[in-house]
């Protein structure tokens, strides 16, 4: 009986002690709030819970980010920045710039981030040298989608080469269908064209013209062969592409009005939410060359005050890139882990497909940051390239033209 009050009268001052010591907190901005992302970013709450941590949920609608970003600035004007912030690629960089991020690096070398996460990904989450962000998945941009039936009855082959995708996009047009869905949004021309690219000038030569930004690569013949295929590729859409959203071009493919479309893997998530099975009812491959491109979604750590929200802080960054988080997380966004050491048994096998290649591209000097996603360059470059990239698009703008206008638009925009 002496036994059980002492132990009871313990129980209620170790709780009281508990409770008077605040556990970890983190106040999270994010855009992920359609279905499938929402879904996603409900595991990285729950583990956050599980961990003892309080989590405040700051979801700002929008795909881009963009409102997300004027909520963002605003409140680092006012002083008073969220404990993690969606980031990806420059503009992690650009933040760090203005003194307002935090470092995390105590985390990433006690979890050894060095050793799991590809070189190139891990540069993206640096700040000069310090860790300052934290991965969370890796899409594979460069990906061409193809309904399985309306290949096989037209006795069509997935494209190895860009001849080949001209030839077999002829094909299906004398047929009646439309070779390529598309959706007339710049994002969209932007990310078939560094697709289109990346085919033709290589991985060394995508490099200097998008990462460089060196003239001689954008003003050189292979550029020009780039718009060339560009104008192919108008030729193969229909009529109705302006202004359709990504998804609504995966479900023409997906009903066989369309064969192909060229989009990263979030599409493959909208083939798996109907229910249809990779290598059966659709097929997928890198589109035609070496390389791999990349976009990655990932967490910058804003400078905070209190000790609570610095254990907050390192305990998102602890679970972001933990492998159950990296597991399930990508499972239900489409994309694969950012760490090469998670356990790939229940992905799909076109994920099994891009881990391998992201492996391989990375140890050849050919994974490479997404232009068209903001991996690659500033906003400003970036806008610049794609305004050009459409115009060209939606016009009888001629090859030679357009490669004039960019390199105008690139020394324009510093």
């Amino acid at each position: 009986m002496k036994f059980t009050a002492i132990a009871a009268i313990s129980s209620i001052a170790l709780s009281s002690a508990t409770s008077a010591i605040a556990g970890p907190e983190a106040e999270v901005l994010h855009w992920w709030t359609s279905g499938g992302e929402a879904k996603s970013v409900a595991v990285l709450q729950k583990e956050f819970a599980d961990n003892g941590g309080t989590w405040t949920d700051m979801p700002v609608a929008g795909g881009g980010g963009d409102a997300a970003m004027a909520a963002l600035r605003a409140r680092v004007l006012s002083g008073n920045a969220p404990t993690a912030v969606q980031l990806k690629g420059p503009a992690i960089q650009e933040w760090y710039e203005e003194g307002v991020l935090a470092d995390i690096s105590s985390v990433a070398e006690a979890q050894g981030w060095s050793a799991v996460l590809p070189a190139s990904i891990a540069g993206h989450m640096k700040c000069e040298g310090s860790w300052c962000a934290a991965p969370v998945n890796v899409h594979r941009v460069d990906w061409i989608w193809a309904n399985a039936s309306v290949l096989e009855a037209n006795g069509i082959d997935m494209p190895s080469t860009w001849d080949e995708f001209n030839a077999a996009a002829e094909k299906l047009q004398a047929a009646g269908i439309i070779p390529l869905a598309h959706g007339g949004q710049a994002w969209q021309d932007a990310t078939v064209f560094e697709a289109v690219a990346l085919g033709i000038l290589g991985a060394n030569g995508f490099h200097k013209a998008f990462v460089e930004l060196d003239e001689e690569t954008l003003t050189s013949d292979a550029m020009v062969a780039v718009f060339d295929q560009m104008r192919k590729m108008r030729g193969y859409v229909d009529p109705n592409f302006s202004g359709r959203d990504w998804n609504l071009a995966t479900a023409m493919v997906m009903n066989g009005e369309a064969a192909f479309q060229i989009m990263g893997d979030w599409a493959k998530g909208e083939f798996m939410a109907a229910g249809k099975v990779p290598g059966e009812d659709f097929l997928c491959l890198s589109t035609p060359g070496e390389g791999f491109l990349y976009n990655v979604d990932s967490f910058a750590m804003f400078a905070v005050d209190g000790e609570d929200k610095t254990q907050g802080q390192n305990l998102l960054a602890e679970l972001i890139v933990g492998q159950n988080f990296q597991k399930v997380f990508n499972l239900n966004k489409g994309s694969i882990p950012a760490r090469t050491d998670v356990a790939l048994d229940e992905f799909d096998t076109c994920a099994h497909i891009s881990a391998a290649d992201m492996s391989a591209s990375s140890l050849s000097g050919s994974l490479l940051p997404s232009y068209a996603h903001g991996m690659a360059l500033r906003g400003a470059q970036s806008g610049a390239i794609t305004d050009v990239v459409t115009a060209h698009f939606n016009s009888d703008m001629s090859s030679a033209e357009a490669v004039a206008q960019l390199a105008k638009a690139v020394a324009n925009s510093y």
